[in-house]
């Protein structure tokens, strides 16, 4: 691996001198004080115990006290909740492989309590641990109202986009009141949630489990954690298994452009969830007008990857659209008549593009029940919206997370005009993705920004690339920003899941490489893709 490091200190050096983030001296310098705050923090003691919850009943639960403030690093301490799947082979036990959840805000807790967290060879060679990340779930949640019930209320009120003017203005407002509800109700937190927080976080826990060099896994927000770990602690990185990328220089430093690919690349998707549920037809695709299922939907999709068919059902979504931002489309009649939103359906729209096997068939339905309006299901309707709703306890941390690590305008006000420029690439989904991130404009950050927060550069400075994978169409995070991500990191192979639809990248053919690779360090050949195991609408 000689070979990468020439490569990786050539590149650090070109990057430092191009991006004007000084001379490599000031650069390592920065560095090596985030990293001797972390090792000067003590490693935290893990007690592992049977889980008590029922449905983490097959792990082991500890909580690791970590540093609220890295600077004071013997100072006040958060507890870390972690779930840990012994490895079942413990004689060729290899360590442990550390892995989180998405979002930021998604609980890693929450997912290991679904099942088995890793299959196979990687369950039984390695220990596999995950956690909620400081700030969400159970470890030391930031609040931003006195409680459940008020949190409740006001992200039931949040309109997401707001359409016209009217409701632009309250979004603005509404977006000042949760910052400064945060900085009320987690004032000591607040300052310490940026992905640095986190990624030293991690480090702790890879000493606490007494592993010289860090194993970890995570796909979406996740991936830009195993980034920030991975430019600060390079050389004690083993193995980085990264899936559904952003583009760290994006997401930290232009957000505006990260916005604006996520929204192109939803949009994208949304083209092919047409073309492809016209191909399929009815009853594979309760939205298509008719049409003969196809023989092999997978072979259809490998000889034409362009966007072709699906026009009017295009039409009809935008109509559709049109109509609820005029105000609700009423489902059914009656007592169990249910009126429906813009507000309600434009997250449901993007996020159900998320899953490709029961994501894309359920909006299919829903769209359907709503352009049949009266004569529509009320209680697909609710089913569908409920599930695809963002909880409080998911969009508190989000906010936190990202104002922490983002770079937007400082002004809530000019969001509206914001949106009309994104929405020249990505009309049916910019504002959407846009105004998650308003509140961030009002956001209480410390003064003079956050200290320990860092821009890059990315370079990966392992002896062992890392490994990408990114689906060919992914709404949140785009084949670009994957090709974007390897760029920056250098040290990196990735692999596109060519036919992969939506948010998660794992088929056969990468459970294989994943397994190659964490477990042996073993990469794919260069350009080395995977094939989908299933088309979205066969049956």
């Amino acid at each position: 691996m000689r070979g990468w490091r020439i490569v990786v200190v050539a590149a650090l050096a070109a990057t430092l001198a191009v991006s004007g983030c000084g001379t490599p001296a000031k650069h390592e310098q920065a560095v090596a004080d985030l990293v001797a705050q972390a090792d000067a923090a003590p490693t935290p003691r893990l007690d592992w115990v049977p889980c008590q919850e029922k449905s983490l009943s097959k792990l082991q639960c500890a909580t690791a006290a970590v540093p609220v403030d890295y600077a004071q690093p013997a100072g006040p301490t958060l507890g870390l909740a972690l779930v840990r799947q012994p490895a079942t082979d413990q004689s060729r036990r290899i360590g442990t492989l550390f892995t989180a959840a998405g979002g930021p805000g998604a609980s890693g807790i929450d997912w290991a309590s679904k099942g088995e967290m890793f299959p196979g060879e990687i369950a039984r060679r390695f220990d596999v641990v995950t956690f909620d990340q400081r700030g969400l779930g159970r470890s030391s949640p930031v609040r931003c109202f006195p409680d459940a019930e008020a949190a409740q209320r006001f992200w039931s009120g949040v309109r997401l986009p707001p359409v016209g003017t009217e409701q632009a203005a309250e979004q603005a407002r509404a977006s000042r009141d949760l910052a400064a509800g945060c900085a009320a109700h987690s004032p000591a937190l607040l300052p310490h949630l940026t992905t640095v927080d986190a990624a030293r976080d991690l480090d702790l826990l890879r000493r606490a489990v007494g592993d010289k060099r860090l194993t970890y896994e995570g796909g979406s927000y996740a991936s830009y954690l195993g980034e920030v770990y991975g430019a600060v602690f390079g050389d004690r990185v083993r193995a980085l298994s990264l899936s559904s990328m952003i583009d760290p220089d994006a997401y930290t430093s232009d957000t505006r452009t990260e916005i604006a690919d996520a929204a192109a690349g939803t949009e994208e998707v949304l083209s092919e969830f047409f073309r492809l549920c016209a191909r399929a037809g009815q009853p594979r695709c309760a939205f298509a007008a008719g049409g003969k299922a196809p023989a092999d939907p997978i072979e259809q999709i490998r000889s034409d990857q362009k966007p072709s068919g699906g026009e009017d059902l295009r039409v009809r979504d935008t109509a559709l659209l049109e109509r609820l931002r005029q105000g609700p489309v009423v489902v059914g009649e009656g007592e169990r008549a249910r009126p429906v939103t813009y507000a309600e359906v434009m997250p449901a729209h993007a996020l159900l593009l998320y899953d490709a096997a029961e994501g894309w068939p359920a909006l299919a339905q829903l769209l359907t029940e709503l352009e049949r309006g009266a004569a529509g299901n009320p209680d697909v309707v609710r089913a569908i919206l409920d599930e695809g709703t963002l909880p409080p306890a998911f969009l508190d941390p989000f906010t936190a997370i990202s104002c922490a690590d983002n770079t937007v305008p400082r002004d809530p006000e000019q969001w509206p005009a914001l949106a009309a420029e994104l929405a020249a690439d990505g009309p049916t989904f910019a504002a959407f993705w846009l105004y998650l991130r308003q509140p961030c404009a009002a956001w209480p950050s410390p003064q003079g920004g956050y200290p320990q927060r860092y821009a890059g550069p990315w370079i990966l400075r392992s002896d062992v690339p890392a490994l990408l994978f990114n689906n060919r169409f992914d709404p949140a995070t785009p084949l670009t920003a994957a090709r974007k991500a390897q760029q920056a990191l250098v040290n990196a192979r990735l692999v596109v899941v060519d036919g992969g639809y939506g948010h998660d990248t794992t088929v056969d053919c990468t459970r294989r490489l994943q397994e190659r690779y964490l477990i042996d360090q073993q990469l794919p050949a260069p350009g080395a893709t995977c094939e989908a195991d299933r088309a979205p609408f066969a049956g």
